[in-house]
């Protein structure tokens, strides 16, 4: 569901690019106030196991399409709404720079579609409600199943009125409405499934890490090398060995735009449109994950390895960061 800039115009594009940034300010300052230091390490490997799963297509099946999970729930779950939001950001921003996925302009489109509404709708007044009487693990998968379902439906509903309020007559609201609500009702099953998994592992291993953070307390002196272990090698494998198996039908995006269209992608004449194109271009050294001339199998498991390690490090040189501003703010009070 990474949309590209033809999708909009500058002003929806604009505009959601200063929403983003509004959240990523607020999330930020909550953060410097509220960063469990502890946490900082299990949101880089997070955020790169995010980027590895969102590599894997898998099919729907009749339908001709594929789709891939958002991931923003997952990080919610575990790392809180506004660790989860700015991890969030940090893979999509990777994504649009080095590989291509997903434009420039449309950059803040695809953060909130993938991340505002999972951190900061779904996850608090959907998941957590389903979990105020306790935690069991029909609890949890339920929880899991029902706001990754709303999530990626609010999503999906929110690429359609873009599309809308930038005017893109090929693509009408009702006929488009009526095919992305439907193939990622599909992908939100597979992801809740994906989800429930990952949250049952780490809440069977260390539950601590699931609801403390739902009630925003600290994971205090508990340890949890052996998830970050777990979770490196399977980000590793899943980016290195199993993208390689990815579907190669168009994912519920493309298939709903050609479904309506007649085309998996629209295209968008204009100075701006074409300085963005020339910036990615230029930036982006595995566009659509794979060496630039080369079949992209050759390179899949590449891209998956590079992309992981650099939102790693991204997400992870924003923890220390912001580790840093809450340690001096302590020593100046």
């Amino acid at each position: 569901m990474h949309m590209a800039d033809a999708l909009i115009t500058p002003i929806v594009g604009g505009t959601m690019w200063i929403s983003t940034a509004g959240i990523a300010t607020y999330s930020i300052k909550k953060l410097r106030l509220n960063l469990d230091e502890k946490k900082v390490p299990l949101m880089g490997v997070m955020g790169a196991f995010v980027f590895a799963a969102q590599m894997i297509n898998f099919t729907i099946p009749g339908t001709g399409s594929s789709g891939h999970i958002g991931g923003g729930l997952l990080l919610a779950i575990i790392l809180g709404p506004y660790a989860g939001f700015l991890t969030m950001a940090s893979i999509l921003t990777i994504q649009a720079l080095f590989f291509a996925d997903g434009g420039l302009l449309s950059l803040g489109c695809n953060i909130i579609n993938l991340g505002f509404y999972t951190c900061f709708i779904t996850y608090p007044y959907i998941y957590k409600r389903i979990l105020n009487k306790g935690y069991t693990r029909l609890r949890l998968f339920t929880a899991a199943m029902i706001a990754s379902i709303i999530g990626l439906q609010l999503g999906s509903f929110s690429v359609v009125i873009e599309t809308l309020l930038s005017g893109k007559t090929e693509l009408p609201f009702s006929s488009f409405l009526l095919l992305m609500q439907p193939i990622h009702l599909a992908i939100g099953i597979i992801e809740g499934l994906v989800v429930a998994s990952v949250v049952d592992f780490i809440w069977n291993t260390k539950s601590e890490i699931i609801e403390n953070t739902a009630i925003n307390k600290p994971i205090g002196v508990i340890g949890f090398k052996k998830i970050l272990i777990i979770l490196i090698i399977i980000t590793a494998l899943t980016g290195g060995i199993l993208s390689r198996f990815a579907s190669s039908n168009p994912d519920g995006l493309e298939w709903s735009m050609f479904k309506v269209s007649g085309q998996e992608e629209l295209e968008a004449n204009g100075p701006l449109y074409e300085t963005l194109s020339t910036l990615q271009t230029k930036t982006a050294f595995l566009p659509d994950y794979a060496f630039k001339n080369t079949e992209v199998d050759k390179s899949t498991s590449f891209a998956g390895l590079v992309g992981g390690f650099l939102t790693l490090l991204l997400v992870l040189s924003m923890g220390f960061i912001l580790k840093r501003f809450k340690k001096r703010k302590k020593v100046n009070c």
